[in-house]
């Protein structure tokens, strides 16, 4: 299988990760950014939506097949939040640190720490594709009120894995790539690309 695919994201952590999840593939990713192509606008209250979005408007654009995620935390005592909005919970140019700091400030008092990452992963072959491969996977785990870590991006720091006894900033970028809801994803995924004419007979 040799592909080239667009990625749908300008998120600097997203790029590192794909770039790792897929050195083992035949697949040339090209961030969009090096095509001179803007970020997608999220309307969705679905992360399978917004991931929809992202991918027909980089294909669109680059008459490339393109792969795009959209991936956030849900807190169960916050109702599902931030959900969609993970990466803008403080604002539209909130930092990591600032949506952390939101995050843990609405959390104060609450002893239902549970929460969990959801990524989705979509794959179109042209702008209009009527089938779409999708994949949504999600990975389990707990908020803490003390950063532990120096790996990953995001809630990683404050992501705890109880099984583990360790934060998802705490693994290492490897396994990360393989227990991650972005690993399991593409994971998935690879599996139907491989099963797919347009892709196995590139």
């Amino acid at each position: 299988m040799s592909q080239r695919l667009v990625l749908a994201s300008n998120n600097a952590g997203k790029l590192r990760e794909f770039s790792q999840l897929f050195k083992p593939f035949a697949i040339e990713l090209i961030p969009q950014g090096q095509l001179g192509i803007s970020a997608a606008e999220e309307p969705f209250d679905r992360f399978i939506d917004n991931a929809l979005a992202k991918a027909r408007h980089a294909t669109r654009i680059s008459g490339l097949p393109a792969i795009a995620d959209d991936s956030g935390i849900c807190v169960d005592a916050l109702g599902g939040a931030p959900g969609v909005r993970s990466a803008r919970f403080a604002g539209e140019h909130g930092s990591d640190t600032d949506n952390n700091q939101k995050l843990l400030s609405l959390l104060a008092g609450e002893v239902n720490r549970g929460a969990h990452y959801v990524c989705a992963l979509v794959v179109v072959r042209e702008a209009d594709d009527p089938n779409p491969i999708i994949v949504e996977t999600r990975w389990n785990g707990q908020i803490i009120d003390e950063a532990r870590g120096q790996h990953g991006f995001g809630y990683d720091p404050y992501f705890y894995l109880p099984e583990l006894q360790m934060t998802a900033a705490e693994l290492s970028p490897e396994r990360k790539n393989v227990i991650s809801h972005r690993g399991q994803a593409l994971a998935q995924l690879m599996e139907q690309l491989e099963k797919d004419p347009f892709f196995s007979e590139a």
